[in-house]
């Protein structure tokens, strides 16, 4: 016997593809850039969700981060807090924007999914290895 999954205040995903006009689109409301994301790191209100396949996560892990990959995401939605501001993402965005827009979906108001590749990511998060964000002191 399989859960049921009950979502109290379900936004119909035509109303979620209605909010994507060109202005929403060229401005990137629905994301938040790499650079703008590592500075809420294990900030208390902010939560990543990383949708990559447990493959991908296990090959590369972000240890701030939950991991739900995005075929698993209609089950566990109950794990996602609801409370907290999330921030999608995967290694090339495309999940990340679909995750987006099943949360939303699903009641979630403050989210955004990550503009920008994991490479990035690891880069701004990891000291002294591949890169960072901005100049170098």
């Amino acid at each position: 016997m399989q859960n049921k999954i009950v979502v109290l205040n379900p936004v119909p995903f035509a109303d979620i593809l209605h909010e994507m006009d060109l202005e929403f689109l060229v401005l990137g409301e629905y994301g938040i850039t790499v650079e703008e994301a590592v500075k809420f790191v294990n900030h208390e209100h902010f939560v990543f969700l990383d949708l990559r396949t447990t493959e991908e996560h296990d090959h590369l892990q972000f240890p701030f981060a939950m991991h739900i990959p995005i075929s698993e995401l209609p089950e566990r939605i109950e794990e996602v807090p609801k409370d907290k501001f999330i921030i999608t993402f995967c290694l090339t965005g495309f999940r990340a924007a679909m995750g987006y827009a099943y949360l939303r979906t699903q009641g979630f108001d403050e989210i955004k999914a990550l503009k920008g590749r994991l490479d990035e990511m690891a880069g701004a998060v990891t000291p002294k290895r591949f890169y960072r964000l901005g100049p170098i002191n």
